[in-house]
């Protein structure tokens, strides 16, 4: 049995992973703000370090596996908390566990991003840079800005929707981007990510309302099959990509969208490499 690191384990997609890889007999340090084996903020260094010193305690420094899932939603007030956490909570923790996931043997790592990445027309590419070349301070800075200057009737509803779509743009084109490389691929550590769609999660319904009063049919993005996800959903993926068998596998972003995405955009994926 392996032993895989859950971060946001307290609820949702993490919580409903941390019991999927939990039945099939692993084991799961959970990590979260309350309600965990590791209690931690992700959104800042200090808990980031604390994270990763306590899931190297309890691994004695080798890990099978990472499921980075921690996240907040586009109703967090604060833009630049929403970089913070989604962002850098995410590559700082896997960057500094990676050498734990080498030593393994046969190292995984699953990031959460979401389908908001590609189907939110309000990506702030400057943002997305500065997130990609590792400038905490200031993405936060220019999440702020970007958010205050949106409009009001869209402030009151979802008031870090732009930094939400591009800290899910920015990780997931960090996953692409880092995967191929050397410290990760040529030592075995696989890199993959999920892009979510609408899943009855406590983040989702945060940011959208009451599950009761959910019409897939009446979404804001089209719900090809009818339904919304559900936090198994997603775990069942987690628990593959974490699978040793999944070996030829690295750089991949799996849509778990009920096809949104695939509806927005059915022109969009593969592109053609041009000369």
């Amino acid at each position: 049995m392996a032993t895989f690191a859950v971060t946001g384990s307290a609820s949702g997609m993490g919580a409903a992973s941390a019991a999927t890889l939990s039945a099939a007999g692993h084991t799961v340090i959970g990590v979260d703000l309350r309600d965990a084996d590791i209690l931690a903020d992700l959104g800042t260094a200090e808990g980031r370090e604390r994270a990763a010193e306590e899931i190297l305690a309890r691994c004695g420094g080798t890990l099978d596996g990472v499921a980075a899932i921690a996240g907040v939603g586009p109703n967090l007030p604060d833009a630049a908390a929403v970089m913070s956490i989604n962002y850098f909570g995410t590559v700082r923790l896997l960057e500094r566990l990676r050498p734990a996931l080498a030593a393994s043997g046969a190292g995984r790592a699953v990031v959460i991003g979401s389908n908001a990445a590609s189907t939110v027309p309000i990506i702030d590419d400057d943002l997305v840079e500065l997130a990609l070349a590792g400038k905490e301070q200031a993405a936060r800075e220019r999440a702020r800005a970007a958010a205050e200057a949106m409009p009001a009737e869209v402030r009151a509803m979802v008031p870090s929707i732009s930094a939400y779509a591009s800290s899910k743009f920015a990780l997931i084109r960090w996953v692409r981007r880092t995967a191929v490389t050397p410290a990760w691929a040529r030592q075995g550590v696989l890199l993959n990510g999920i892009a979510p769609g609408a899943v009855l999660t406590p983040l989702m319904l945060g940011a959208t309302g009451d599950a009761a009063d959910y019409d897939p049919d009446g979404f804001p993005t089209p719900m090809p099959l009818g339904v919304f996800g559900r936090p198994e959903d997603i775990a069942f993926w987690v628990q593959q990509f974490l699978r040793p068998e999944a070996r030829f596998t690295t750089g991949a972003i799996l849509y778990v969208d009920g096809g949104t995405d695939a509806a927005m955009r059915p022109d969009a994926q593969p592109t053609a490499m041009t000369p």
